[in-house]
This record gives structure tokens, C-alpha cells and sequence, in this order.
């Protein structure tokens, strides 16, 4: 008997963010936690050259990255997208001179003013009312820590060093580490922290390469050479697995990747079920770089763009140029017949380099989307300007995010077509059948959806907020996390009356939260009749695949079935019956 299997078999339960299944010898890598020190400079001497070493280790650490980028030359995608991020917050004015006045004014170390800034940083970031925006301090604290390593003089344990087949096992990893994983060596990751949203997830999809985050102890339950699997799919890390789960997992693998394989063979067919029923998917979106991946997938559209991203760790607010090189792209990309640009989507909490905007803290329901841009008109005209521009090159929507009410929309309508005026007078080309869309994500737009809908050419149903404001919880709370339940009857309840108010308009009506690519929902979502659903590109294939395998007259008896119902445990158990019998090998669980 050997010693893997004398040792206990442990179960730890993440979050996946990159679907796959992969198990070998795991690798620690072990970066010790670098400790702040803290003194007081006894002199201008001594403050002076206190300055001048964060500027060498600012210029050390900008070396480091720019050494990882010309390694990844080769590589496409987004991985060396998020280096150039990490650069920009090194050279970013504000993040510099709140470290170096912090030395000057308290007569400080580099490393407690440092320390300082990033906490100040940190408060903002807290406050913000958008998840993914919310989870970029991690970039800020991942740029920190290289320029307090340099600090201190200590050595990195460098990923790119590893020369045999392992999976790592780590604390936390930064973009530049996930960029660096080769697919010969690092067979997947398993993080104690990170989440969805993280650009370390983002870049384990794009890479294709299995990755569990969020898993809290992992790095104190394993040791170098342990046997593991991780389970990208439903977020489980098996520590020391008895040869049973080994079998059983290895053939969960084989399954996992014939049906990956099988999906792709008709991805680009199109989702029309057995009846004739069409619904257009797109892909959710927020950088260029994906759109390849996307239109693989299946995707015949970008239904979402999400363009807060532009805005984000940037030294000064971004041109109009910028923002239509961006657009621009998007709307000519190859494969893309049809593109949905969400007018920014946050407060202005969010920008980090502007010191204007930087003074508004904002909650989750207050200065932001809409709102922010009716304030800011400038900034909303400058990403206007770009948006109708770009329309030239393509099929193109432009969406206001948070609309709560049809003055808001009014007002916003306005600016568009003075906007248009604009250009048109300066001689500069635009689309005129540009279609101008509202997310439905605020109750009250829920309510008065009939009078907003004579208002715009199309809804799309933002499901991840409107859950969490319907229902009164926030999502990333972990102690109400429960409670967010796409299959709420009050949510069904709203969905069905914005699409009823959108028809009855003559308007289409698409949804582009994560609800459109839950495949337990897609019966649902088709017997609701909407027009268009928009996901993340990995879950199109398997969503067209259930509605290529199903009716509307089946997905309506099933909808009509669950509206009898009054609890959200009632609706879920039903409709997880049904969709297992129906499509058992579409449904990922995690007790395959």
C-alpha cells in the first residue's frame, strides 16, 4: 500500500472559473508573506534617499514585467494585456506621489508609505457598487506586493522556472503568474484566494486551463508531490483521492472533454428549436481580445461590451480616439454580425487616476451607470461620440445601463441625438438605424416596462442585478449568498412582464445576465419567448445544444408548470427533475 493511500482523502470546495478536470502532483509554490517594516527617517538625508529607493524598485519591478511580456510575445490573447495593466498602475501619477508625500511628510520608510497608499486605495475600492470593478484592488495589492519584493531584496519563486507536469497550489496568484502557465507543464491551479471576476480567472479561461479559486486553507491541507484533482467544473479540489476517485474522475475527464469536443463540432449552428422557434446568442464581453474565442463558441454577436475596462488603471480618463479604436474593433470583429456597447457602468469611485471623479464614494445604489453619466456629460459625450462613430463599420446597439425611469432615459436619448447633430455637422460619417437599448435591471424599470418601452428599439434583462435588488441581497455577501435564486418567483414574474410590455411594443426583449447561461434556466428563458440571450462564450455551445433539443410548446408548459409555484425551493426542485431527465449529459453536477 502506498503512503498516498495510508493519508486521509480530503474534499475542499471552491469556486471554479475555468472549466476542466486535471490530476497529477501538486507544486506549493512558496512565497512567504513579506512583512512591513515600519520606522521613522531621522533626517532629509535620509527621507531623500528613502525616495529614491521606491524609484529604483518602481523601475525593478517594471523590468520584471516587461521580461514576462517579451517571453510572452508569442502568446495570444489576453495574457500580456494584463501585464501593460500592471505597468500602467506603476506609472500611475496619483499611486506615486501619495507614496512618495507619505515618505516626505511623515519622515516614513518606503515600504509603511506604501502600505498607507494601499490601504487608502483599498477603502475606495470596498465601496464600489460593481462586483467586477470591486475585485480590481486585487491588481493594485498584486502590483504592491512586486514593488515591496523589490524592497526587500528577496527572490520570487518564478513560475516559468517549473520544468516538469505539475498543478499549482498557491495563496493567490497574479496575472502575470496565471500568463506564464504553460500548457506542456502547469497542469491547473488551485488558489486559497481570488473569485469570478478576477483577472487571474479571466485569464485561466482564455488559456483554457482548469483553475479552482477561492478554496479559503488549501495551501495548509497539501504538500509538494500530494496527489490532487481539480475539478474547474464545480469547484472541487480532491486532496490524496483513494484509486476509486482517481478512476472515477478520470473518466468524468473523458466525458467532460468528448462532450466539449462534440459541442464545438455545431457550435455556429444556429439555436433554433424543433419547432422553429429562433433566439440570437451573443457573448458577454469586456475585452477585444476574446472575441475570437467567442465566435468559436458559437456566438453571432457581442451582446453585451461591457466598457468599463477602458476607464479603469489608466494614468488620465481616456480619449475619444481610444474609446473608438476600441469600439471600432469590436463592431469589425470577424465573425460579429451584430454588436451591444453598455455606456459605462460604474461611479465615480471607480476611476483611480482622476482625482476629480476620485472624490465621489459611491454605494451600490447611488451615483453610477446612468445616473453618473447624466452628471458627467462631457465623459458621456466623449464615449457617445466614439460609440456612433464605430457604428459605420457594423451592426450596432448602444445600451444604457440602470435606467430607472423614462426621464432618465429621456434624458439620455437626448444626448444621443445631440450628439449625432454633432458629428453630422463636422461631415463625420454615422449609422442612422443605430438601435438604442435600456438594461432592465431596477424594479421600478420592471414596473413602468411598458412605458419604456415606447421609448427604445430593445430591452436586454440584466439579471445579476436585478435579482439582487429585487430580492434585497447582495450576491458577494457570503452570508445571504443563499438567497440569490434566479428561479425566485417573483424574478420569473418579473421577466415575464418586461417581455410581455416588449412585445406587446413591438420590441425585442434579449437577456444577458448569468442566468442566460445557466443551462438548468434555458427551457425557462425559451418558454418566456425572448428574442436573445447573451452569456459568458464558454456556455454557449451546451445552451444551443438544449435548445436545439427542445420546443417552444414543451419550454412553455414547463414555464407555465413553475408559475403555479410559490417557493423559489419548489420551482428549483421541479425544473432540476425536468432538466435532468431531458438533458442529463448538459447539466454539470458535482457528484459525477
Amino acid at each position: 500500500m502506498s503512503a498516498d493511500e495510508l493519508r486521509e482523502t480530503v474534499v475542499l470546495k471552491g469556486i471554479g472559473v475555468s472549466p476542466g478536470i486535471v490530476s497529477g502532483k501538486a507544486y506549493v509554490l512558496s512565497r512567504q508573506e513579506i512583512r512591513v517594516p515600519q520606522y521613522v527617517l531621522s533626517n532629509e538625508a535620509l527621507v531623500s534617499e528613502e525616495v529614491k529607493r521606491f524609484q529604483k524598485a518602481l523601475r525593478d519591478s517594471e523590468k520584471e514585467l516587461s521580461d514576462i511580456k517579451e517571453k510572452l510575445k508569442d502568446l495570444e490573447g489576453i495574457g500580456p494585456m494584463f501585464i501593460d495593466i500592471h505597468v500602467m498602475l506603476l506609472r500611475d501619477k496619483m499611486f506615486i506621489q501619495k507614496t512618495v508625500k507619505s515618505i516626505r511628510d511623515r519622515n516614513i520608510n518606503a515600504e509603511w508609505a506604501l502600505s498607507k497608499a494601499i490601504d487608502g486605495y483599498r477603502e475606495i475600492f470596498e465601496k464600489m457598487a460593481d462586483e467586477y470593478l470591486r475585485g480590481r484592488i486585487k491588481d493594485v495589492e498584486d502590483v504592491a506586493h512586486r514593488i515591496l519584493r523589490n524592497l526587500s531584496g528577496k527572490k520570487h519563486e518564478k513560475i516559468s522556472d517549473i520544468d516538469e507536469e505539475v498543478i499549482i497550489i498557491a495563496k493567490d496568484l497574479s496575472p502575470a503568474d496565471t500568463a506564464q502557465m504553460s500548457e506542456e507543464k502547469i497542469l491547473g491551479f488551485a488558489i486559497d484566494m481570488g473569485g469570478k471576476t478576477s483577472h487571474t480567472a479571466i485569464i485561466a479561461k482564455s488559456i483554457e486551463i482548469p483553475a479552482v479559486v477561492g478554496l479559503e486553507s488549501i495551501t495548509s491541507e497539501i504538500g509538494t508531490n500530494d496527489t490532487i484533482i481539480v475539478d474547474g467544473i464545480s469547484g472541487v479540489v480532491i486532496v490524496n483521492p483513494s484509486p476509486d476517485i482517481l478512476k472515477r474522475y478520470e473518466n468524468k475527464k473523458k466525458h467532460y472533454l468528448a462532450m466539449e469536443e462534440d459541442l464545438l463540432k455545431d457550435a455556429d449552428l444556429p439555436a433554433i428549436t424543433k419547432d422553429k422557434f429562433s433566439i440570437n446568442i451573443g457573448a458577454n464581453i469586456e475585452f477585444i481580445e476574446e472575441i475570437p474565442s467567442a465566435v468559436a463558441h458559437g456566438a453571432n454577436g457581442v451582446g453585451l461590451y461591457r466598457t468599463e475596462f477602458i476607464y479603469v488603471n489608466k494614468e488620465r480618463l481616456p480619449t475619444e480616439e481610444e474609446h473608438f479604436s476600441n469600439y471600432s474593433r469590436v463592431v469589425k470583429g470577424e465573425g460579429i454580425e451584430w454588436a451591444t456597447i453598455r455606456t459605462f457602468d460604474f461611479g465615480g469611485d471607480k476611476f483611480m487616476s482622476d482625482p476629480r471623479m476620485a472624490e465621489e464614494i459611491n454605494p451600490a445604489m447611488g451615483l453610477r451607470a446612468i445616473r453618473l453619466c447624466l452628471q458627467e456629460v462631457e465623459l458621456f459625450r466623449v464615449q457617445l461620440r466614439a460609440i456612433l462613430r464605430a457604428s459605420v463599420y457594423g451592426n450596432t446597439g448602444i445600451m444604457f445601463p440602470m435606467i430607472s425611469g423614462v426621464e432618465e432615459l429621456r434624458d439620455a436619448r437626448k444626448i444621443v441625438e445631440e450628439v449625432k447633430e454633432e458629428l453630422l455637422s463636422e461631415g463625420v460619417p454615422i449609422n442612422n438605424k443605430i438601435d438604442i437599448g435600456i438594461m432592465i435591471e431596477v424594479p421600478s424599470a420592471v414596473m413602468i416596462a411598458d412605458s419604456l418601452a415606447r421609448e427604445v428599439d430593445f430591452f436586454s434583462i440584466g439579471t445579476n442585478d436585478l435579482i439582487q435588488y429585487a430580492l434585497a441581497i447582495d450576491r458577494v455577501n457570503e452570508k445571504v449568498s443563499y438567497l440569490y435564486r434566479p428561479l425566485h418567483p417573483a424574478i420569473l414574474k418579473f421577466i415575464k412582464h418586461v417581455v410581455d410590455a416588449g412585445h406587446n411594443a413591438g420590441i425585442k426583449v434579449t437577456m444577458c445576465g448569468e442566468m442566460a447561461g445557466d443551462p438548468l434556466c434555458t427551457m425557462i428563458l425559451v418558454g418566456f419567448e425572448l428574442d436573445g440571450l447573451s452569456m459568458t462564450p464558454l456556455a454557449i455551445p451546451r445552451i444551443k445544444r438544449i435548445i436545439r433539443g427542445s420546443t417552444l410548446e414543451e419550454s412553455k408548459k414547463l414555464l407555465q408548470k413553475v408559475m403555479t409555484f410559490s417557493m423559489a425551493s419548489d420551482i428549483e426542485e421541479y425544473v432540476g427533475t425536468y432538466m435532468m431527465q431531458r438533458f442529463p449529459e448538459y447539466l454539470q453536477t458535482n457528484n459525477d
